[in-house]
This record gives structure tokens, C-alpha cells and sequence, in this order.
């Protein structure tokens, strides 16, 4: 039998502070996140996501999880957005900003811009009155228990909590669009799973839209 150590328990009650934090915000999805699958599923241009920090490397995740599943995106930093690179949004884009605290500088004046070029914003943050959620069309509110972060500063619990919200949206679009796994092949060829001979199911269409029922 393993005696327990104080450092073992600690690293268990970090992993368990970070799972009840995805726990929690699991029960709190509501209305809003529809909105924002729906959002992305119409977009007749790109995704972009951004962020600063802990939330920039959630962003470029991020990106990455909605290409594989169907729903075009990048990533861009939110710094390099105010150098230039933000004559990438077009009108038609959706811009998605992460920011937890909803204040970095260069988070909220990218959202200016992209709102000024035609694209529409959403917000991904814990703060409703944040200038980040008052300078964007839609707002995700995603936020954890002071507990789920080293010490209540280093962001560890939150960018998991981040990164859960973006899996499950990638999922729940990817099914209302109907993407196959033969598409997912063709941008997906290298890697074990490129070389999959057995692919499982298509996933079941999923309605996001009021008044629609499954086909």
C-alpha cells in the first residue's frame, strides 16, 4: 500500500479542484452558448481567436480543435493584431477574444478593430461588465472557483475551463453540420489517425436551432 505524501496530496487536490471547476461550468451552460454555435456555424467567413497569456495558447488550441472539426479557424495574437496582422478580419469573420479578467489592453482594442472591419466579436470571459464583454456583440461567460488556480493567481484551472468550453462548441457544431469523418480524413492524413482503415460512425446531427427537432 502506498503511504500518502503531503506532495502527492496536493497534486491530488489540484487535479480535483481543476475537474470540479469543468464540473461547475458544465451545469452552468445555458441559452448563451447556443447563441454562440450558432454564431460560429453561419459564419460565411473564418474564425479568428485570440488571446493574451495562458489564453493566447488556450486560443491557438482552440483554432486548431475547430479546423479538425469542420468549422474553419485560426489563430492570431492579439499583439501582433495591433502590428498589422489584424488586416486579416474581414467583414463575415467572427473574432473570438479570451481573456479572463476581460481588461488586456491589446485584447480589448483588437476587438475595436475587428468590429470596425465587420467582424462580429464574441467575448469569452468571466466578467460580464468587463470592457472586454462591453466591446463585444456576444459574450460566453466562463468562470471557476478561485480555488482552481494555483494560489487564486497562476491561471491553470481557468485555461482548462477555457478549453473544455471550446471542445464541447467544436463538438456541438461539428454535429449540426454534419461533418463526416471522411471529411475530417482529408485535412487530417498524417499521424496514427491519418492512418486509420476503420473509422467509427458519423456522429449524429445535432439541432441547435429553436424550434428545429433531429432528423
Amino acid at each position: 500500500m502506498t503511504v500518502p505524501t503531503p506532495a502527492l496530496e496536493i497534486a491530488r487536490e489540484r487535479l480535483q479542484a481543476e475537474s470540479a471547476a469543468i464540473d461547475a461550468l458544465a451545469r452552468r451552460l445555458d441559452a448563451s452558448f447556443l447563441s454562440v454555435a450558432r454564431l460560429l456555424r453561419d459564419c460565411p467567413g473564418k474564425v479568428v481567436i485570440s488571446g493574451s497569456g495562458t489564453s493566447g495558447t488556450i486560443a491557438r488550441r482552440m483554432a486548431h480543435i475547430f479546423s479538425v472539426s469542420g468549422t474553419p479557424a485560426v489563430y492570431l495574437s492579439a499583439m501582433d493584431a495591433l502590428h498589422g496582422a489584424s488586416g486579416a478580419v474581414c467583414s463575415g469573420d467572427v473574432v473570438l477574444l479570451i481573456s479572463n479578467g476581460g481588461a488586456s489592453a491589446e485584447v480589448v482594442e483588437f476587438a475595436t478593430i475587428a468590429r470596425d472591419r465587420g467582424a462580429r466579436v464574441v467575448a469569452l470571459t468571466a466578467h460580464a461588465d468587463s470592457p472586454l464583454a462591453r466591446h463585444a456583440d456576444q459574450v460566453a461567460l466562463v468562470a471557476v472557483d478561485p480555488a482552481a488556480d494555483i494560489g487564486g493567481v497562476i491561471a491553470t484551472g481557468i485555461t482548462l475551463a477555457q478549453a473544455a468550453w471550446g471542445d464541447a462548441l467544436a463538438e456541438v457544431v461539428m454535429r449540426n453540420r454534419g461533418y463526416t469523418w471522411d471529411q475530417f480524413m482529408t485535412t487530417h492524413p498524417a499521424g496514427a489517425v491519418g492512418q486509420r482503415a476503420n473509422l467509427p460512425a458519423d456522429l449524429p446531427f445535432l439541432p441547435i436551432d429553436t424550434g428545429k427537432v433531429s432528423r
